[in-house]
């Protein structure tokens, strides 16, 4: 019996979603729909509510749902990865970071030329992608790390635009989160000449992406150039991205399944792989706003089609990706590139380095008066000394946690808050704050901790069937992180004042730190540092591969499942003392390998002091770069480090 194509499957899903959107978004009769359909006046509310706002968001629902679908198919199939999308690859947070900015710069010519300044955003998040992986990297699961490490760093600098104007610029809230609702045909009609005009050139690549599906080598033997091939190809994926971004914001995974869907339904040529993509986006689409405006109508809350769309889309990657993992996803541990061993000038310019966050942390402030370096009075020091001290242990809890787990995964691009744990901590303490109506401030650690480790615990039971390779692992991970960051958005979108103050708390602010809380961090972090090294064999034996690992009678199950405990641990202890930090979790363990820590016990030390001096140091600029303003030592520790990765990566590259 022959399975039923993309096209029949979409034919027939599509009434029967349109009727269940038509049936919760609106209340008339079918005969009444169809007359105002055909152009009759509309006279009440329902009836205007019908024409100018339900109809449009349907059209504007397939219509960005066909562009994001195309898209990652041309994204998909440029780079055979599976799992390339807008989402995976950091286009669609490099469009968001461009609007965002642009948004609060020049808002004219972002009114006018929104799209272009998207596509901009796009096009450069992508070169950082291509940047740290190579051109031939994008066929690896290193792409998609890349990709969600790139989404780290532009959803900091977005998050920092936000939070210096968040009393002017609530509507971004909504849009950040992926909205369609409509109020009139203004962008149905903006936007589909650029859409159609990208998708008619997309359906027009079929040589070149069959061309593309031989290889490089045979594709150029038969006359294709194929630096242009791949820039054209990109380039109308992007601009398709772009478009629905600026006009409906962040919406992901809908790019990322609905090529999995058309490939699973027996589409395989090129054009038809491409069509099926377009048809499968739009139904998806229309599902998870279907679902929205369902879940809308039950809450005096937004919930935002992007959110709809992350519950349904995380699931399903889950399920259509699980078994499609290659054998190489059990390969060894690989360290960044450094000297054999730290060498004493690297340790101390380390130790120089602490030494002048932590001066400057304590003595070097700016006043009424100006900058002035001296010793804080009592008050003023009984003030100080527990952001230090939280800050300082959080650097060094994430840092903990990140070595951990690219041990685990084996990655060094792998990290707490991109697999999720961070995740699931914050959507435990926001949820928690919600339901009780208690301050986020003031939730505790006892949520942040369930959170966590019920993310660790689906990603044990999700993973055990391919033995916990690190592939898997990493792709539940960001699944269950994209998620979660659904649900979160969630609360945010209101644009409320508990969402403001949740956003602020979500930047990773020491503002709130008191003594208790600051000791308490510390003994932990303390604790868990002394721990690994006791573990360090583990942590060595786990990095070179599970058979070596059990070769030297590591029980490599019970062992994986404690440290991944451990680091989910660290990473709830610090989202509950401070709120989520991105990025140092990544950074620090790259940082004390680049340093010459190749063996697994300088690396928790090194990586310990680089975590905390970069929290340290993000401390104090977020205390007085724009003082008397403040902003989140998290999000500071994000835009530092993500920029130093970054360049690195970057002066790598040309290297």
């Amino acid at each position: 019996m022959t399975r039923p194509g993309p096209a029949p499957l979409a034919a027939l899903a599509l009434p029967l979603i349109l009727a269940a959107h038509l049936g919760v978004g609106a209340d008339l009769g079918l005969g009444r729909m169809l007359s105002l359909v055909a152009g009759a006046p509309a006279d009440a509310f329902a009836e205007i509510r019908f024409q100018q706002a339900t109809l449009p968001r349907i059209a504007m629902a397939l219509l960005t749902g066909a562009a994001l679908g195309v898209a990652g198919s041309l994204m998909q199939q440029v780079t055979q990865n599976r799992l390339a999308s807008p989402l995976t690859l950091g286009a669609a947070s490099g469009a968001w970071l461009a609007t965002v900015a642009a948004t609060l710069a020049m808002p004219a010519v972002a009114a006018t030329h929104g799209a272009w300044i998207s596509m901009a955003g796009a096009t450069g998040a992508f070169a950082l992608v291509v940047a740290i992986t190579g051109l031939h990297g994008l066929s690896g699961l290193q792409a998609v790390l890349a990709g969600m490490a790139v989404n780290l760093v532009f959803g900091a600098v977005a998050g920092a635009l936000v939070l210096l104007e968040s009393p002017y610029i609530s509507h971004l809230f909504v849009w950040g989160a992926g909205d369609l609702g409509q109020n009139g045909w203004t962008w149905v009609w903006w936007s589909l000449p650029r859409l159609g005009a990208g998708l008619l050139v997309a359906l027009c690549l079929g040589r070149l992406l069959a061309l593309l599906r031989l290889g490089a080598a045979a594709a150029e033997g038969r006359g294709m150039a194929l630096a242009g091939g791949l820039a054209l190809a990109m380039g109308t994926g992007l601009f398709l991205t772009s478009v629905a971004v600026t006009a409906a914001g962040l919406i992901g995974f809908i790019g990322l399944v609905a090529p999995n869907i058309a490939r699973r339904s027996g589409a395989r040529r090129p054009v038809a792989e491409l069509a099926a993509s377009g048809a499968a986006g739009a139904v998806l689409l229309l599902l998870a706003d279907t679902a929205a405006v369902g879940l809308n109508t039950l809450s005096r809350d937004l919930v935002p089609t992007g959110a709809a769309a992350a519950l349904m889309g995380a699931p399903a990657l889950v399920v259509l990706m699980r078994g499609r993992l290659s054998a190489a996803d059990h390969a060894r541990y690989a360290l960044p590139k450094g000297p054999a061993r730290p060498s004493r000038a690297a340790l101390a310019g380390l130790a120089l380095a602490l030494a002048l966050a932590l001066g400057a942390a304590v003595a070097l402030s700016p006043g009424a008066d100006g900058w002035r370096l001296a010793r804080p009075d009592g008050l003023i020091w009984s003030l100080r000394w527990p952001r230090i001290l939280v800050a300082a242990a959080a650097g060094g809890g994430m840092a903990l946690s990140g070595l951990i787990l690219q041990r685990l995964i084996r990655n060094p691009l792998a990290s707490p808050d991109i697999l999720g744990m961070s995740s699931g901590a914050t959507f435990a303490l926001v949820a928690t704050a919600m339901w009780t109506g208690a301050s986020i401030f003031d939730v505790g650690v006892a949520a942040a901790l369930a959170g966590s480790m019920a993310v660790l615990a689906l990603l044990l039971i999700l993973s055990r069937r391919h033995g916990h390779a690190p592939a898997t692992v990493a792709l539940i991970g960001i699944s269950l992180a994209a998620l979660l960051d659904a649900l979160v958005k969630v609360a945010l979108a209101t644009g409320s004042q508990d969402s403001i103050a949740i956003l602020s708390w979500m930047g990773g602010s020491t503002y709130r730190a008191t003594p208790a809380a600051a000791l308490a961090l510390a003994g932990a972090v303390a604790l868990a540092a002394a721990a690994l090294l006791a573990l360090r064999r583990w942590l060595t034996l786990v990095a070179a591969g599970d058979a070596v690992a059990l070769a030297r009678g590591l029980p490599v199950g019970p062992v994986r499942t404690g440290l991944m405990a451990l680091a989910a641990a660290l990473a709830a202890g610090v989202t509950a003392a401070m709120g989520p930090v991105g990025f140092v979790g990544l950074l620090s363990p790259h940082v004390a390998a680049m340093l010459g820590a190749r063996r697994a016990g300088d690396q928790i030390v090194l990586s310990l002091a680089v975590g905390a001096g970069l929290m340290v140091a993000s401390d104090w600029v977020g205390r007085t770069a724009l003082y008397p303003m403040q902003l989140p030592a998290g999000t500071i520790a994000a835009l530092l480090g993500g920029g130093y990765f970054l360049a690195l990566i970057l002066r790598r590259s040309r290297g």
